[in-house]
């Protein structure tokens, strides 16, 4: 089976597009930036809770603390939360009416928790519908990590990131293109 296409901006613009004009775009748009931005699993997303995110005053917390019941590899980690999507879910927060620290972050029409199963149901239809070819719940993961690192992030950074163990789980990550490679050639 193939890796998950890594998108290009346009294409996360093309995707951004099609969500902002459906039912539930803001919290679309949050779950989406969620991987692209901070590099969750889709299954880590589904896990997360309105106190994971929002402090008691309901601001955006900078820093997400997974626990391990929360992570595919059974380690707690910190997700970094930046300026960027931070603004996503300041946004996103405002459309909620209950904002309770257990309760899931992300909720169906039906007011229940994603599972990491639906999720990855829903960013498939996601990315179907606005046609980006290649596309699953594990592009923006990947879209993550290969960004950081055309920006020289170093692996052992972009492992901690990501939460592998493995530096070479990361490096598999990293999907090389032609301006990653014009960048390189350009230093000597």
């Amino acid at each position: 089976m193939s890796q998950a296409k890594t998108l290009t901006d346009r294409e996360l613009k093309k995707v951004l597009d099609y969500v902002a004009v459906r039912r539930h775009a803001s919290r679309n748009r949050a779950m989406l930036l969620f991987t692209c931005y901070a590099g969750l699993r889709v299954s880590e997303v589904a896990k997360l809770r309105c106190g994971d995110v929002f402090s008691s005053d309901g601001a955006v917390k900078l820093e997400v603390q997974l626990s391990a019941d929360q992570t595919k590899g059974g380690h707690a980690r910190t997700v970094f939360v930046n300026d960027r999507l931070k603004k996503e879910l300041v946004a996103y927060g405002k459309t909620l009416k209950r904002r309770d620290p257990e309760l899931p972050l992300f909720r169906t029409q039906k007011r229940e928790g994603f599972t990491g199963n639906t999720l990855c149901q829903h960013f498939h239809w996601l990315y179907r519908n606005a046609g980006i070819d290649g596309a699953s719940s594990h592009s923006g993961r990947r879209t993550f990590i290969t960004t950081l690192a055309s920006k020289g992030v170093s692996v052992r950074v972009l492992a901690s990131l990501a939460g592998h163990r493995s530096i070479a789980t990361t490096q598999a990550y990293i999907d090389v293109n032609d301006d990653m490679k014009r960048a390189a050639v350009q230093l000597i």
